[in-house]
């Protein structure tokens, strides 16, 4: 009772036994002062302070609040602001540390003058009275804007955390919960969330699409998946984003009876269940493209559909059975791959209603059926992939969809061809239609073969000289600007010559020439020259490791 009562209701106490408690003798006192204790839960000394210095009320009259006496005045909060200045802003903890040797170095200097009792009182100041002296100080100097408190880190705080070796075998019902961005390479603007949730012990696979980040929708997708899953949630183990530890999604959980939890941070092994499924469901169903807009996301909850049956229903996974370390080595033991429907069916702690459910289920589902809607919802989900709602260029409607009709068409496909490449079109970028370009006229086309005449005979001629001796013959047509131009087809047509001679080499010649001593990289070389010697030029030919080299037959570079 002591801890639910309000602070008024304390203060009513408080006022009503204030005069008895003056006028009574020392035992009397002793039992008002054990009353009022067990009234109010406050310590013994705390209420003999507070019935010495209240004052009785009469009835009608509003108490006046005590106002606690100032201990720092202007002239020590004008030092400590030149103090701050001085440290270069740090914080009241590191700034209570260095007033002891930043003080003397401001005095010595004359930047600072404090008289004795003033001095002694900023050197014995404590840190949490230094922020709060400096909060205006900080808001001016911040332009008017006060930092904002740290609320997010107040919930994480309150939420325990849990690691993966925490998890001793859970019951089913107890969930990691991830969010997967799809915004491309860029998480720049809106784009949409996928809400992933695993459970732990059968690894059952609830994917949903979130059009935005958001407290109250992550809410919304959590009481859609209690629907979905065949067995009530228990908990929910949650990363350290601020879309899951706010006050929308903690209290929600915990007026739901749900048990939750945290990883820790920059720990993502602690979520090992689910960082796999979202590289094994989600990214392999949806991509890394950009997705976003309210169409989307509708289609995006199709496939999660059609999704949800064929992965938990048919598709085996692996789980981990012991881990342990020899030395440097972490050996892995796992049990047979099985579904989440079989393992289910297997754990003695769900119920026989539960597994019955699952059993008709099963029998009515066709993995071919579901395998066909996923493909055409994948195709309709590749047209939109990047492209930002108001972008429909080039977006085929969805009936346009390049998947079979029926799943009896689908089934039929399977087994008979093998295309090459990604089956998903959302892995695929859509292919745009090619726009071919047209080579435009140059005026170097009427002198192509003057040029490789004049490379004939000179191979060493570059492009600043071709351009002078086209200026020499047209000098209305050529000029300094052609020097780019005479560049790049200069560069064509020596890459055309050493095709040539890489073709005219016999190939009896290229097999069986000598190879040049020492290895690529010079470790056989022998001879009194380094290997980057540079050519020896003799009459028109040049030497290189004594084998004559000749200019002429090689196009300059």
């Amino acid at each position: 009772m002591a801890g639910k009562i309000s602070m008024g209701a304390r203060r009513e106490v408080v006022s009503a036994v204030t005069e008895r408690y003056r006028s009574a003798k020392r035992a009397e006192k002793g039992r008002i002062l054990d009353e009022l204790c067990a009234t109010t839960g406050w310590h013994r000394k705390h209420a003999v302070r507070a019935l010495r210095r209240r004052e009785t009320v009469r009835p009608g009259e509003v108490e006046a609040t005590r106002k606690r006496r100032r201990g720092y005045g202007a002239t020590i909060k004008d030092a400590l602001t030149a103090l701050w200045e001085a440290s270069d802003r740090v914080c009241g903890k590191r700034l209570k540390v260095m007033i002891s040797t930043l003080l003397p170095a401001l005095e010595q200097h004359g930047r600072l003058q404090l008289g004795q009792s003033d001095r002694d009182r900023v050197l014995t100041i404590s840190a949490a009275t230094i922020d709060r002296l400096l909060v205006d100080v900080k808001i001016a100097a911040s332009g008017g804007r006060r930092r904002r408190a740290g609320f997010y880190s107040a919930i994480r705080r309150e939420v325990p955390i849990r690691t993966f070796n925490d998890w001793n075998n859970p019951v089913p019902g107890f969930c990691e919960v991830d969010m997967v961005a799809h915004g491309g390479t860029s998480v720049a603007g809106s784009f949409i969330q996928t809400l992933t949730m695993v459970d732990v012990a059968t690894g059952w696979t609830e994917c949903l699409p979130l059009l935005t980040r958001e407290g109250s929708l992550v809410v919304e997708a959590i009481t859609r998946a209690q629907s979905l899953f065949p067995w009530l949630l228990r908990g929910v183990d949650f990363d350290n984003d601020s879309a899951f530890m706010n006050d929308v999604v903690v209290p929600w959980c915990r007026e739901q009876k749900l048990e939750v939890t945290r990883s820790r941070a920059y720990k993502k092994n602690d979520q090992a269940f689910v960082e796999q499924k979202n590289g094994a469901v989600v990214r392999r169903l949806m991509g890394y493209g950009r997705f976003d807009g309210v169409e989307t996301a509708r289609m995006m909850g199709r496939l999660y559909a059609a999704a949800r049956l064929y992965v938990n229903f048919f598709q085996p996974s692996f789980k981990l059975k012991e881990k342990r370390r020899e030395g440097a080595k972490v050996i892995k033991r796992y049990h047979l791959p099985s579904t989440p429907y079989e393992r289910a069916l297997a754990h003695p702690k769900v119920t026989a209603a539960v597994k019955k459910r699952l059993r008709d289920q099963y029998r009515s589902l066709d993995p071919v059926a579901l395998l066909s809607e996923i493909r055409a919802t994948q195709d309709e989900l590749g047209n939109r992939v990047d492209r930002r709602p108001g972008q429909v260029r080039g977006l085929q409607p969805d009936s346009t969809s390049t998947a079979p009709a029926t799943a009896a068409t689908f089934a039929k496909t399977l087994g008979k061809t093998t295309t090459s490449g990604e089956p998903r079109a959302t892995h695929r970028h859509p292919r745009r239609p090619y726009k071919t370009r047209v080579r435009m006229p140059s005026k170097l086309d009427p002198h192509i073969l003057t040029i490789e005449g004049w490379l004939t005979t000179q191979p060493q001629l570059t492009a600043l000289a071709i351009v002078d001796r086209l200026r020499e013959k047209h000098p209305e047509e050529f000029g300094t600007r052609q020097h780019s131009i005479v560049q790049r087809l200069l560069r064509a047509l020596r890459r055309k010559t050493a095709k040539q001679l890489i073709a005219e080499v016999p190939l009896g010649e290229a097999t069986t020439a000598a190879p040049l001593p020492g290895l690529v990289d010079g470790s056989g070389y022998v001879g009194p020259d380094p290997p980057t010697a540079p050519l020896v030029e003799q009459a028109g030919k040049a030497t290189w490791r004594g084998r004559p080299v000749d200019f002429a037959s090689v196009p300059s570079g």
